[in-house]
């Protein structure tokens, strides 16, 4: 079912947010961060993003999102991916996907022994040709909750969860968690392993069903303004599915002003 595959590619989007010199989690990852773009900073990505169970195998690729720290501790997000639906049997189908829109707010601070802790909900704008295989044909929505804490030298653990709802003919409400687990390797090199399970989405046969995936991944730091990441993984239990990441990554902003600085001053930070 070419619906059920590039559905599911659009599940796997964590509404994706990473980089920076520090660890932390989002793309490449299925696991995200809480921590929002600092304000008047932007994120960029050029990414392509691929998810593959029995249904199929579904294709972001050109794929592009833009994160904005819109105010202290809150994050705008926008996701516009181009969508490559193979199902066997079936016409190849590409198209616009749908538009993914969302906001990162940040509830606590991390403290010595309390986490960071913050909320990343997204809504999906039914823009792809669900006929196609390229969408779902209706609004759908993700509300996860992320924590993250900083461990003793370079390793850091990020986890959290929450549920996928669908108003749509042949979907249902899904659930979904993470644990991801990252080491720091000098100041360019990032690698992390997560586990990431989901809940049945499509109640059919050939439908996209539960599944718990462990992945590896990470990313490169070329320069203090880009970065190159990647992931890839495949289930480990239940129903096969396999799941890869690549893209590119910018960032670029404006600090407020020094005390006693006669103006702002751009910088390039990687913040999540």
């Amino acid at each position: 079912m070419a619906l059920a595959g590039s559905m599911r590619c659009l599940l796997l989007l964590l509404a994706l947010t990473t980089m920076r010199c520090q660890a932390q989690a989002g793309p490449p990852y299925l696991t995200d961060d809480p921590d929002p773009v600092p304000r008047n900073h932007f994120e960029a990505y050029a990414f392509e993003l691929s998810d593959g169970t029995r249904a199929g195998t579904a294709l972001q690729g050109p794929g592009y999102e833009m994160n904005y720290g819109a105010a202290p501790n809150l994050q705008l997000h926008l996701v516009v991916p181009f969508v490559t639906s193979f199902t066997p049997g079936s016409p190849t189908t590409r198209g616009l996907g749908d538009i993914e829109l969302g906001a990162k707010y940040k509830l606590l601070d991390e403290k010595k022994y309390i986490p960071e802790i913050g909320v990343f909900p997204f809504i999906e704008l039914p823009t792809g040709d669900a006929n196609k295989g390229l969408g779902v044909g209706k609004t759908w929505y993700r509300v996860p909750i992320w924590a993250s804490k900083h461990l003793n030298g370079n390793w850091s653990l990020y986890g959290g969860g929450g549920e996928v709802f669908i108003r749509q003919d042949g979907y249902q409400d899904s659930p979904f968690s993470a644990l991801l687990v990252q080491r720091k390797f000098g100041n360019k090199l990032v690698l992390g392993t997560e586990v990431f399970g989901h809940g049945t989405q499509n109640p059919v046969p050939n439908g996209v069903h539960h599944a718990v995936l462990v992945d590896f991944g990470g990313y490169y730091s070329f320069t203090d303004h880009m970065q190159f990441m990647f992931a890839g993984g495949h289930s480990v239990v239940w129903q096969a599915e396999t799941y890869t990441y690549a893209a590119m990554y910018w960032t670029w902003g404006k600090d407020p002003p020094a005390k006693g600085a006669g103006g702002p001053n751009d910088t390039m930070m990687f913040s999540h």
